[in-house]
């Protein structure tokens, strides 16, 4: 990711504190989890715990992007992302991942975005869990609601080199009342004709969003040159988490 200018980082910055009152609680969790509802005393005591306990790590995601995933291995599993990130340096983004931006919403899983310097730098069988952001940049289907145009297309500068590697814990896809089986690695498209169309429009008429506006907004955006490694499962090199019986003990563990 590539230093910026002091008043170009500074334009950005003062953009992206519009998130907090932009862009939201226009996407309900798709889930219904079983439950009681809460109690009185249950809502006191958030009352109480949201004025009285600290959450810099929350309070630090200063950005919000909303994209599409796709399971690794399985291409038709696509599901939309609500993305809450951190910019923890120049080179590094991590982000909490949510089915939807309102009070209700579930989370998903995590992304860690790193610039094209750092993904260099990793081992060649590490890059295969990772993702480009370049299609997703270059063809609107990433967004950054609520931004300003021309501040949301500076991000995009810096997002379409870097690279993301994301695991679902929860696929709201199909379970549709808790979080069950194990994580899943996601993957990013990157070419037209991969994403649903349909997926897209209900997303584009949520936000009152042109992709293929935004589309045309970022052509004057370089392509980068991918590194090799990334985005395995297009040469078929599909890598899965599954669940196994542990025979002997795990690093660190005593017998």
């Amino acid at each position: 990711m590539r230093k910026l200018k002091t008043g170009h980082s500074l334009r950005v910055g003062l953009a992206l504190l519009l998130l907090t009152g932009c862009g939201g609680k226009n996407t309900s969790s798709n889930v219904e989890s079983p439950g009681a509802d809460k109690t009185a005393k249950t809502e006191v005591l958030e009352a109480g715990a949201d004025v009285i306990q600290n959450k810099a790590p929350l309070k630090a995601m200063s950005m919000y992007l909303d994209g599409f995933h796709f399971y690794s291995g399985n291409l038709k599993g696509q599901m939309e992302a609500h993305h809450y990130c951190t910019q923890l340096n120049e080179d590094l983004v991590q982000c909490t991942i949510f089915d939807g931006n309102g009070r209700d919403a579930r989370i998903m899983g995590v992304e860690y975005i790193v610039s094209e310097r750092l993904f260099k730098t990793l081992p060649d069988e590490e890059k295969k869990l990772w993702h480009s952001h370049h299609h997703e940049v270059k063809s609107g289907t990433l967004i950054a609601p609520g931004l300003p145009l021309v501040a949301e297309h500076e991000l995009m500068e810096k997002l379409v080199s870097t690279y993301g590697k994301t695991y679902h814990t929860w696929h709201t896809d199909r379970d549709l009342e808790l979080p069950l089986g194990h994580p899943l690695l996601m993957m990013g498209f990157t070419k037209d004709g991969q994403l649903a169309d349909s997926l897209v429009r209900q997303r584009d008429q949520r936000f009152e969003v042109s992709t293929p506006e935004k589309r045309q907004n970022r052509a004057d955006i370089p392509t980068p040159t991918l590194v090799p490694g990334a985005n395995a499962w297009e040469q078929g090199e599909i890598r899965q988490l599954k669940v196994s019986t542990v025979q002997e003990p795990l690093p660190g563990h005593a017998h």
